[in-house]
């Protein structure tokens, strides 16, 4: 695996208050590192401040670029990120909205798809299984729908950076799955993958690596067996759990339970 993505130090300060306090997170080209960590534990600002969306000091760097320096349109033409939600009043169809990431592509004279965008926004919507919908307005579309209209977009970048947050969110059992080895496949294809997720079962069955965040730092990082253990949960979750063995993969598994 090449370095990929290597963060040092990074601080995020909003309304005077550490968000984000001296993070150190390594995701490697190669593989899926997940985000985990309870709400408020800064995985989303320390997504966007690795894609320079908030203010931030430390040091990002993606194999040798500096990600804090680079324009945004240079960063967008490796770097796609997905995020929670995204609303939109424009009328877009579902391909419209996918070709949005072919535009760090484009010429800012003429913004017309070329064939390439058009081959791959269509590629992209038959990755997320969603080309039956792409003359569909956006709007219309259901939320786990516009969540794989969303990753599409981001997938027709071609990014060698994905970042996501938490893209499961609006998904069936079925949909989660295939979305997450689509992700995996992807990262092993070149890509290195950021993934936020909530549901600490899937982050065990999919992720490489786990980084757990807990008020703005970095309580533990490294495979799914040294980050998922009772001790972490109590601390950070304020939970017991069990940790059990998947019969196929012996990954682990967790049940959880309330103090007390």
């Amino acid at each position: 695996m090449s370095a990929g993505l290597v963060v040092s130090g990074l601080s995020v300060q909003l309304g005077g208050r550490a968000i984000v306090d001296a993070i150190e997170v390594a995701a490697p080209t190669g593989s899926v590192t997940g985000l985990i960590g309870p709400n408020g534990a800064g995985k989303s600002t320390l997504m966007r401040a690795i894609l320079g969306l908030v203010a931030a000091t430390g040091s990002v760097r993606f194999d040798e670029a500096d990600l804090l320096t680079l324009p945004r349109r240079m960063r967008a033409q490796f770097t796609a990120f997905v995020e929670q939600s995204s609303d939109t009043d424009a009328r877009l169809t579902a391909r419209e909205v996918v070709l949005l990431g072919r535009i760090p592509f484009q010429s800012i004279w003429d913004a017309t798809p070329s064939a390439e965008d058009l081959a791959q926004a269509e590629a992209a919507m038959a990755a997320v299984d969603m080309t039956a919908f792409a003359g569909r307005l956006y709007q219309t579309l259901s939320g786990g729908e516009q969540q794989r209209i969303q990753i599409a977009r981001a997938l027709a970048q071609q990014p060698r950076l994905l970042l996501l947050d938490e893209p499961t969110s609006h998904l069936d059992v079925h949909a989660q799955l295939a979305m997450l080895d689509l992700l995996r496949r992807r990262a092993r294809a070149g890509a290195a993958v950021l993934v936020a997720l909530h549901d600490l079962n899937l982050a065990a069955s999919f992720c490489d690596s786990l980084v757990l965040l807990h008020a703005g730092q970095v309580a533990a990082a490294g495979p799914p067996d040294a980050v998922l253990t009772p001790a972490l949960f109590r601390q950070v979750y304020g939970v017991e759990a069990t940790i059990l063995r998947h019969p196929g993969d012996g990954r682990p598994l967790i049940a959880y339970d309330l103090p007390g």
